[in-house]
């Protein structure tokens, strides 16, 4: 994750623009693999991926119109070639035939680096309107984590399971020795 901005002299709008662009990175980069995936069945990988998507479409939504309501239809200072993995997913993570857990660990790490971007950032920021909203787009990163590790705790078994690996179970339906301890 990087960013060629000093956050020392981010403005409120500075600063609301760069978070809508943050999410419109994220997601770009998960409709991209979703793309690239291709959905098979409903809750696969590119199903997590497209769900990913839509809920940071969302919060790059929000923040955009919390951004017009302050500061109308001001010129951004902010380009989107100003941050490069900030909250996006890594470019290798997606794999043909990956299970959903490994696709809610990509967006797991994602979320995470997010938080780490926000909290790191915190340091830098000088402008006390900035710092709240900074502290505050890092705490619902905490959220977003927390909601990830809720999924991912609540998924069954077969969740764990590459689509690639369905032909390795046993005919009469049991989990081998291998895929018990995954």
């Amino acid at each position: 994750m990087s960013t060629k901005l000093d956050f020392s002299t981010l403005s409120l709008m500075d600063a609301l623009d760069l978070a809508t662009l943050i999410e419109v990175e994220a997601f770009k980069r998960y409709r991209q693999f979703a793309d690239q995936l291709g959905t098979s069945a409903a809750g696969d990988a590119a199903s997590v991926f497209e769900a990913m998507a839509v809920n940071e479409n969302k919060h790059g939504e929000q923040i955009a119109e919390r951004r017009i309501a302050l500061f109308g239809d001001q010129r951004p200072r902010v380009r989107i070639t100003d941050i490069f993995d900030v909250e996006a997913p890594d470019y290798g993570a997606p794999a043909r035939g990956m299970s959903p857990l490994k696709a809610y660990l990509v967006a797991l790490s994602s979320e995470k680096k997010a938080f780490d971007f926000y909290d790191q950032a915190l340091r830098y920021v000088t402008q006390p309107d900035v710092k709240a909203l900074f502290e505050e787009l890092r705490d619902e990163e905490t959220e977003h984590v927390q909601m990830i590790e809720a999924i991912i705790a609540k998924l069954p078994p077969s969740a764990r399971r590459d689509l690639d690996d369905e032909d390795d179970d046993d005919p009469d339906g049991r989990l081998l020795a291998k895929d018990r301890f995954e």
